[in-house]
């Protein structure tokens, strides 16, 4: 496990890897680090002086790892999601997506898992095993799962197995019962924000994007790498009630979306007595009913499983942050 590893992370790995199981299904909320902690099993797995900690990181096959090369480990992941972390296609696939023949494929295609089980049934390269990785696991589709059913039941030879889902409740109930389940650890919020602080997040904007990660710390990462302004942030939820479309200046579809969702919680929550996950209470204005912030939280659910289709995204701004709005300023 690598020295930037979060301190929760690495006592995770401590943990499963002094157990048995050739299958296993790590499961929690997104920004929790399941990718992380699968790549460290499975490195641990094919590392050729492991300790109780995890792999050593300086032998051979922890830099074929590193530099995603081991011929022993197959990773299982959408194209999109390979590109995003670094993992190297395959010739064909790479040429047809270069030659816009076609886009990277948001899903785990059927094509590669039958590669996996291929993989699986192949004689260990190193002769430390093999480890396949699927991240994230509900990506899915339902061919695609099945076809892992039978290796999963009766692995072939020295074969290990690691899903990282940020969505388990989606994967087939025989995926999961085949697997060895984790529930990933939510750290506390000092652990967390000591953590954003060692990977270069300013002191006073740490807690503020850890709030707005809803006390994710992969995901406050990633809103900081992204250049998310914390006070921008607090300022978004009144943007939203005057109709600002400009509040979401170089934001994407999706990250609007998301934002309007957690926006939606908190008045939610304040409304049932609850407190706010995602804002500072003092962030938020007294606005909208509880039956439009109903209605709106349903139109944002059913917006989000299509966002990523290629639609005209100024128009869908607009569009977006004109019912924010209307929601808002609903009167009973």
């Amino acid at each position: 496990m690598s020295e930037s590893a979060a301190p929760w992370i690495a006592a995770q790995l401590q943990a499963l890897l002094a157990q048995r199981g050739h299958a296993w299904l790590l499961q929690g909320a997104s920004g929790l680090g399941q990718y992380e902690l699968g790549l460290g099993m499975a490195q641990a797995w094919l590392c050729e002086r492991p300790s109780a900690a995890g792999a050593c990181g300086e032998c051979a096959s922890c830099h074929a790892v590193a530099v995603r090369t081991h011929a022993d480990l197959f990773v299982l992941m959408p194209e999109t999601v390979m590109d995003e972390l670094g993992w190297p296609l395959s010739e064909k696939a790479q040429k047809d997506i270069d030659d816009k023949k076609r886009k990277a494929s948001k899903q785990i295609v059927i094509e590669d898992m039958r590669e996996a089980v291929v993989f699986s049934q192949r004689t260990s390269a190193r002769g430390q095993g093999k480890a396949v990785l699927v991240y994230p696991a509900e990506r899915m589709n339902v061919v695609t799962a099945t076809a892992l059913l039978k290796t999963l039941e009766e692995p072939p030879g020295d074969v290990k197995f690691v899903l990282a889902s940020e969505a388990a409740h989606q994967l087939l109930p025989t995926i999961r019962s085949r697997c060895l389940t984790h529930s990933m650890v939510w750290p506390s919020q000092r652990e967390a924000i000591e953590w954003l602080k060692s990977q270069g997040v300013d002191a006073t904007a740490a807690p503020e994007l850890l709030r707005a990660a809803g006390g994710r710390p992969a995901d406050a990462l990633r809103l900081h790498a992204a250049g998310r302004n914390p006070k921008a942030w607090g300022l978004l939820p009144r943007a939203m009630v005057r109709g600002d479309v400009g509040a979401f200046t170089d934001w994407s579809p999706p990250e609007a979306v998301g934002a309007l969702q957690k926006l939606c919680h908190d008045l939610l929550a304040i409304r049932c007595g609850a407190a706010p996950r995602f804002f500072d209470p003092a962030d938020l204005p007294s606005a909208g009913t509880v039956a439009s912030l109903t209605a709106w939280s349903r139109e944002l659910a059913r917006t989000a499983r299509t966002v990523e289709h290629p639609f005209q995204p100024g128009l869908m701004m607009e569009s977006l942050v004109s019912r924010a709005r209307q929601a808002l300023n609903s009167r009973a």
